[in-house]
């Protein structure tokens, strides 16, 4: 394996590591630099939440809009000071699912949604994504490549070499 695409290269570079496939519901945990503890999750719902929370306490990268509530607003939190990584990205890197894993680079919170890159680790394999939708299905589409590789008429194959993007 060649691992050209193999690198964080950000300060919430996260390692998606997806365990189960229970019928298209997605379960596993994610990695980060300031957690020797993975982030659970079950489904991708509850992921994308969970790494959301990761980057409003990151405060990186900036999100574009404010949330949107109808209760009382609360104040706001405090920062506590720097954020410490306690695990490198060399250990990030050893982190692995079952049946797929990915490095997932967000670069910018604009218009309510995520953009950024996505590196499934299995194909060393990189494609930008514009939003937390499109991540998602790139996902799903590779996890499905991998749990159903003898069907011949699936989705369209995210990573393909003509979906696949330069990226320097």
């Amino acid at each position: 394996m060649k691992k050209t695409q193999w690198y964080i290269g950000a300060p919430n570079g996260v390692v998606v590591c997806i365990r189960e496939n229970n019928d298209g519901e997605l379960a596993g945990e994610f990695y980060h630099s300031y957690s020797i503890e993975p982030v659970p999750f079950q489904g991708v719902g509850q992921m994308t939440l969970r790494m959301e929370k990761l980057y409003d306490w990151l405060n990186f990268p900036y999100p574009g809009t404010n949330s949107r509530s109808f209760l009382p607003e609360k104040p706001p939190a405090e920062k506590t000071g720097e954020r410490i990584k306690v695990m490198s990205d060399e250990m990030l890197l050893t982190k692995h699912g079952e049946i797929g894993t990915f490095i997932v680079r967000v670069q910018h919170r604009q218009n309510s949604s995520w953009q950024g890159r996505i590196t499934w680790m299995e194909e060393d394999k990189t494609v930008q994504f514009r939003s937390v939708w499109e991540m998602i299905k790139l996902i799903e589409s590779a996890v499905n490549a991998v749990s159903q590789p003898e069907e011949e008429e699936q989705e369209e194959d995210w990573f393909s070499p003509e979906a696949e993007q330069s990226v320097d």
